[in-house]
């Protein structure tokens, strides 16, 4: 098998599955329980905590665990947008978010707030002038994603930061899920506000996360009952979770340092073997995260070359894995301005840093056979 879609999600690493086994069957119990049991846990899970900050260079008591990017990102801009409503009901996001940006964002148009979505030139970024121009007074959030999930692209964060600086009254939200352990991003003294993390796409368990939370920032919780999380995200803590995605953190930022160099490079002799190919056009920009390569072949439904290389053991992916079902052109690719044709046959390769040079040549060997059977059909 070769495994090339880790931006919808990765192999989960033995010592982040060890980690799980182990804390949930000898630490079972409730964190919140006030007997001796109860409170191994808890000692154990703000270890995880201050561990989890040490990696980040943050504070522990701006850890939140949470269950994902999804739930991280509904977390923070309803957790904003409710809280501090009697300040302004203006958010700003962009045309390319993630799903649970946008349509947490559309949730909130609901309720009578407004959102604001920059466009993106063909590469995927936003204008920084335009996003100082959509700024009012009763602005409270601007939510950008950092990596694009789709095509690659990164934003220049901490542009965009200082910018938000000049605006004390609005939180900078970052959808960190693509770009965490791919392309640094150093939270300390940046001026955001708030950072979404996933465990899944470390080499962590589903259902693991963080959401970091500068201190001072206030959320209006989305789940009350037991006050866990400092009160803003209650519920039993997933104790086991919380470990395997501080263990997960640690092995992905240590690979960062190695190895990052060499997959940018894999990603980059991979479009240059694309690009000779016919009728193929690259959609993924020159400066991207070195993970991602998104491609189009006008004319031929992704999802039957998709099958067709999933019939010889590879694995590649269209669009979000939360989207990729829906039989319609990528909303990313439209955005970037990519005529019908193109924005509906985007195919997106994603590596790990377990991927290696052979398995790209046995997709080249594979996708140019698959492709030129096609346009054979066709012609």
């Amino acid at each position: 098998m070769i495994y090339l879609d880790n931006s919808a999600t990765t192999k989960p690493h033995p010592e982040a599955l060890e980690s799980f086994n182990q804390v949930a069957a000898a630490y079972f119990a409730n964190p919140s329980s006030i007997h001796q049991f109860g409170g191994q846990a808890e000692r154990l899970l703000a270890a995880a905590r201050e561990q989890a900050a040490g990696l980040l260079g943050v504070l522990p008591q701006e850890v939140i665990f949470t269950s994902g990017g999804t739930e991280g990102n509904n977390l923070a801009i309803k957790g904003i947008a409710l809280q501090h409503q009697s300040r302004g009901r203006h958010i700003i996001t962009t045309a390319v978010e993630h799903p649970s940006v946008l349509e947490a964002c559309e949730s909130l148009e609901q309720l009578g707030f407004e959102i604001t979505v920059l466009p993106v030139d063909q590469f995927g970024l936003i204008s920084l002038e335009a996003l100082e121009q959509a700024i009012r007074p009763d602005t409270i959030l601007i939510s950008i994603l950092h990596v694009n999930n789709e095509i690659g692209t990164v934003q220049d964060i901490k542009a965009i930061a200082e910018l938000a600086k000049r605006h004390p009254k609005l939180f900078l939200h970052i959808d960190y899920v693509q770009g965490l352990g791919k392309v640094p991003l150093v939270l300390k003294d940046l001026g955001v506000d708030l950072c979404t993390m996933s465990g899944h796409k470390i080499h962590g368990l589903k259902g693991t996360g963080l959401l970091y939370v500068r201190s001072g920032v206030k959320l209006f919780s989305l789940l009350h009952g037991g006050q866990q999380e400092f009160g803003i995200r209650s519920g039993t803590e997933n104790l086991a979770g919380a470990v395997s995605f501080v263990k997960a953190l640690r092995l992905i930022k240590e690979r960062e340092r190695a190895e990052a160099g060499r997959l940018n490079k894999l990603k980059e002799d991979l479009i240059a073997r694309l690009a000779v190919m016919e009728g193929v056009q690259i959609n993924t920009p020159e400066q991207s995260a070195p993970h991602i390569v998104n491609f189009s072949v006008p004319g031929i439904k992704p999802e039957v070359l998709i099958h067709m290389l999933g019939e010889q053991g590879i694995y590649i992916s269209t669009k979000s894995a939360c989207s990729s079902k829906e039989q319609s052109e990528s909303r990313v690719l439209a955005a970037c301005g990519h005529e019908p044709a193109r924005a509906s046959s985007g195919l997106r390769v994603s590596f790990s840093y377990d991927t290696t040079a052979s398995e790209l040549d046995q997709f080249i060997a594979c996708v140019s056979e698959a492709i030129e059977q096609l346009l054979n059909i066709m012609r």
